[in-house]
């Protein structure tokens, strides 16, 4: 049985790599020039081929189909809200300054603290307050001196999608966290992920796409490692932690996004990008520290060892790691 401390402690690596790595979107976003929906659709559907890939080595390809009716409704209808919490905030960065777009997304894990006790059933956990306001508090000061400025109604437009795309985000943590019941990270990774392509599909026909190389070659690593490869992470990681404990460590995407911003974009480094980077440090490693109960739910994970070949059948029944002496919770 593997310790609950180094359960927890693998999930919140995990996603603190991901999250490092989207910081890094920025770059190659700035390569495309097209709607935020046709970069959406590309991005999922070279994602799709590539987790399609993955599950066709497990043979799960056809996983799906397995489950019921009910979940198969619930994943696609993640996929149209992954879709549409991304179109948000690449609408939002087109629209408004990237300092006011990335402030304002990044309420998003305050409303996942606030919710976790609601949508998940499970006590709040008081000791994400300090960790949370520190590193919202590291994103402000990094952020706030490129300018907090909002004027006109176009810009006024910009920080509602931004500020949307952080009530999507939430929805999108708790609502995954509980539909991974049961279900392994690929297979609801590609229904999410077809269901999402599906509905962009007309976006291709109707917006304006790219056409340079270099915008297809963007887009193909957004798809691949953006999407695809940081998604097996993060939700690989999101099984064995508490989702408002997850939020605080994706704090790491704005903290990286300045680091990647000054090395391939020529945007400085200042003394307010080392106290914000500090604190969110700070914060992150105070998450690392709690002890909590293990989370894992349902079958075993891709990453973590292989299952057994064939369908996965819906009595999947998994027994979770025994409580820690000190009766934390995840």
């Amino acid at each position: 049985m593997i310790p609950v401390k180094n359960l927890n402690l693998s999930g919140i690596n995990r996603i603190a790599l991901a999250a490092t790595i989207w910081g890094s979107i920025g770059v190659f976003a700035r390569a495309i020039d097209a709607h935020p929906a046709v970069i959406v659709f590309w991005r999922i559907l070279f994602a799709a081929v590539t987790i399609a890939v993955v599950s066709a080595g497990a043979k799960r390809l056809f996983a799906f189909f397995a489950l019921s009716s009910r979940k198969k409704i619930a994943v696609a209808a993640m996929g149209s809200l992954l879709a549409l919490n991304w179109i948000l905030f690449m609408g939002a960065l087109q629209l408004v300054d990237i300092a006011v777009a990335v402030l304002l997304a990044y309420c998003g894990p305050i409303f996942v603290a606030a919710l976790t006790p609601i949508v998940m059933r499970e006590a709040f956990d008081k000791r994400v307050i300090a960790p949370l306001l520190i590193g919202l508090a590291g994103t402000t000061i990094i952020i706030a001196p490129k300018g907090l400025d909002i004027a006109g109604g176009t810009q006024m437009l910009g920080a509602g999608m931004a500020f949307a795309s952080a009530v999507t985000y939430a929805a999108l943590i708790l609502n995954t966290k509980r539909l991974l019941k049961g279900i392994p990270v690929t297979v609801y990774m590609l229904g999410q992920y077809v269901a999402a392509t599906m509905l962009l599909l007309p976006a291709v026909f109707l917006l304006d796409g790219p056409s340079a190389p270099i915008e297809w070659g963007a887009l193909l690593v957004l798809g691949v490692v953006h999407t695809a490869l940081t998604g097996l992470l993060f939700l690989s990681g999101l099984r064995k932690v508490r989702p408002d404990h997850a939020a605080i460590i994706t704090y790491a995407e704005p903290l990286s996004a300045v680091v990647f911003a000054a090395a391939f974009l020529g945007e400085g480094l200042t003394v307010y990008v080392a106290i914000g980077r500090l604190a969110i440090v700070v914060g992150g490693v105070m998450v690392s520290k709690m002890r909590s109960e293990a989370t894992v739910e349902g079958p075993p994970l891709l990453l973590d060892q292989p299952e057994e070949n064939g369908p996965i059948r819906e009595n999947t029944s998994y027994t979770p790691q025994s409580r820690p002496p000190d009766g934390g919770h995840a």
